[in-house]
C-alpha cells in the first residue's frame, strides 16, 4: 500500500496521468494502474523505471514495525 501511495502522490505532484507516467517509465499504463492499485509486485528494475519516471530516488524503509516509501525529487541545482 506504501508504494501505491507514494507512487499516486509523485505522479499527481508532477501532473502526470498514468499514461504519461507510463512513457516516461517505459512501462503501460494498466501497469501503472496495477502499481497504484496494489495489484502488482514490482521487481528491482520495475521500481529502477518508476524512479526514472517519476524524476526521483526511491527510498524504502523496511523495519519490523515499519515500512516506508517515498520518491525524493532530484535536485535542479547542479
Amino acid at each position: 500500500m506504501a508504494l501505491a501511495e507514494a507512487v499516486y502522490g509523485r505522479r499527481t505532484e508532477l501532473g502526470l496521468t498514468q499514461a504519461e507516467l507510463a512513457e516516461r517509465a517505459g512501462l503501460t499504463q494498466a501497469k501503472i494502474s496495477r502499481i497504484e492499485g496494489s495489484d502488482a509486485v514490482p521487481t528491482l528494475g520495475l521500481l529502477a523505471k518508476l524512479a526514472k519516471g517519476l524524476d526521483a530516488e526511491l527510498n524504502l524503509v523496511i523495519a519490523v514495525d515499519d515500512a516506508r516509501v517515498s520518491f525524493v525529487p532530484h535536485s535542479s541545482a547542479a
